[in-house]
């Protein structure tokens, strides 16, 4: 990322003195669609980021400008303020959020721009949040910590974009650090640092470049198929809340009393919690083998037990089979977006060319492929 580029237009548009701030996108390794369940996730924050210039303009009124969409737009900071454009509903949503909280924001200059890939699967708007978070956190001495800052992102997505999500997006931008992942439990918001130092192995995203249209319809459907299976062991076992309390014993128990459509949806979860957990483990003993082998099992349940891959998807979790890459899955929600693959630095070059090749000859498309290094969350540069 040009950071040159970013500041010249801030200092043309507002003046000198704006600060620069970053915030990352994200992967996550292992760990997918158990964050609604109150199980674990294993992100960590990435070396694409959102980038923002900000600077106190002495008003009561934000004047913002996106580098990539060479477009501006101007708002108030009060709730009948709401900007139009949808990339300036993140800034005031955040500003809203913190006023919420009890703090005052003044007006301020903010220049946005950023290599988060979008639509990737990488969490553009999480790191948007962040890095705007971050730097009116820093520039007005509000004293939010980095966790509240998180939760400050994940409510402008819920209020002010209309996406409810979880926490990890915003909690792994946030809170990421150089080499370590990040082993968060979604039910108490307690974490700890996994060390991921994949000395010979490349971490490489391959994008379908597809998108299905089932995805926010099927990923509520998915949501409901889990609660239904709770309510059923919760009858037996009152001390289950979420698929997280649930063991595969308990699930056993009530298969004839649950569809059994949604029985191999929990059956995925309980499963999912157990292989994040495993790989965390294997992680602390350096063992990459054994967690390139539980990313297959991942991807292996989310397309068959799951059903949120697409036939893309697939294909290049067979290519990946086929070239001997260590580990590879879906990663993301599904029905399109990237494959994540955990491959032997030696091998990378063939596997990409290759299963490029090869998808291209299948769907007519090329997939966008990214390299990412672990890197730290969000900070003033």
């Amino acid at each position: 990322m040009n950071t040159f580029e970013i500041k010249e237009k801030f200092q043309k548009l507002y003046g000198n003195g704006g600060i620069l701030y970053v915030s990352p996108g994200r992967i996550n390794l292992i760990g997918e669609h158990t964050d609604y369940n109150g199980g674990f996730v294993l992100p960590g924050a990435i070396d694409k980021a959102m980038y923002c210039v900000v600077k106190p303009n002495g008003t009561d009124k934000v004047r913002a400008f996106a580098l990539d969409l060479n477009e501006s737009s101007e708002f108030g900071l009060n709730e009948a303020d709401k900007p139009q454009e949808g990339w300036a509903k993140y800034i005031f949503g955040v500003v809203r959020e913190m006023e919420k909280r009890g703090k005052s924001v003044p007006g301020f200059d903010i220049v946005i721009s950023g290599d988060v890939p979008l639509g990737a699967g990488m969490s553009s708007s999480a790191a948007l949040e962040s890095a705007v978070g971050f730097a009116l956190n820093d520039q007005f001495k509000l004293g939010f910590t980095r966790p509240e800052l998180a939760t400050i992102g994940q409510s402008t997505e819920h209020n002010y974009v209309g996406v409810k999500c979880g926490i990890m997006d915003q909690f792994a931008s946030c809170m990421g650090k150089e080499g370590s992942l990040i082993r968060l439990d979604c039910r108490s918001l307690e974490y700890e640092y996994v060390p991921f130092d994949p000395k010979g192995y490349q971490l490489v995203l391959l994008n379908t470049c597809v998108a299905h249209e089932l995805a926010s319809s099927a990923y509520n459907k998915r949501r409901e198929s889990c609660e239904r299976v709770v309510e059923a062991i919760a009858k037996r076992h009152p001390e289950v809340k979420l698929l997280r309390d649930a063991t595969p014993a308990m699930l056993e128990e009530v298969k004839n009393e649950v569809s059994a459509e949604d029985y191999m949806r929990a059956e995925f979860v309980i499963g999912e919690i157990q292989r994040l957990l495993d790989t965390c483990e294997a992680l602390k003993k350096d063992d990459y083998e054994t967690v390139g082998k539980k990313m297959y099992e991942t991807h292996e349940g989310l397309s068959k037990l799951y059903e949120v891959s697409c036939p893309e998807l697939d294909f290049l979790n067979d290519q990946a089979k086929k070239h001997g890459v260590t580990g590879s899955r879906v990663m993301g929600g599904g029905f399109g977006g990237c494959t994540i693959n955990l491959v032997k630095k030696d091998k990378v070059d063939t596997f990409v060319q290759s299963a490029s090749e090869a998808y291209e000859k299948e769907f007519g498309i090329k997939p966008k492929v990214y390299d990412v290094i672990i890197k730290d969350g969000a900070r003033a540069l």
